[in-house]
């Protein structure tokens, strides 16, 4: 698994693109939240990918060139990931509070894109923020900031 992992994410020895190399593993940390709870329900609709795209070029950074890869990339790297802590501890130890509330905000769009919260996503959030080490009125927050939008 960790040669799978290396792959994915690289091993970080050539010092020239560990930043790359670890941005990379950023952009796949936040696109696995994405993709892992829109499967939460078992259906993954046109409505959640379409969310996701627009949330990894518009907040991520990621080009349309790069979704497809990235999040084939995430994907492979959901399937052969004991659990969702080893993406969580990626952005724990880069991501701030503000980027952590985003995160969950973005979180929050994925699982209203179809407009109805099941109990498999509800749970899986609050997994997020807890391992995200964020407040239960931060989860809140974010939540109410995306069901309150037009």
């Amino acid at each position: 698994m960790k040669n799978f992992l290396n792959n994915i994410f690289g091993d970080g020895s050539d010092a020239g693109s560990q930043e790359q190399s670890q941005e990379r593993k950023l952009k796949i940390a936040t696109a696995a939240l994405l993709l892992e709870v829109a499967g939460a329900d078992d259906e993954f609709s046109d409505e959640e990918r379409s969310v996701i795209i627009d949330i990894l070029k518009s907040h991520i950074a990621i080009t349309s060139e790069e979704v497809e890869g990235i999040l084939e990339a995430t994907g492979q790297a959901l399937n052969n990931s004991i659990d969702i802590y080893y993406f969580t501890n990626q952005i724990n130890n880069h991501f701030d509070i503000a980027q952590k509330e985003k995160l969950i905000e973005m979180v929050w769009q994925v699982i209203y894109a179809d407009e109805h919260l099941d109990g498999h996503e509800d749970f899986l959030v609050h997994r997020f923020a807890k391992l995200l080490r964020l407040h239960h009125s931060q989860l809140i927050d974010a939540k109410l900031r995306v069901k309150n939008r037009p």
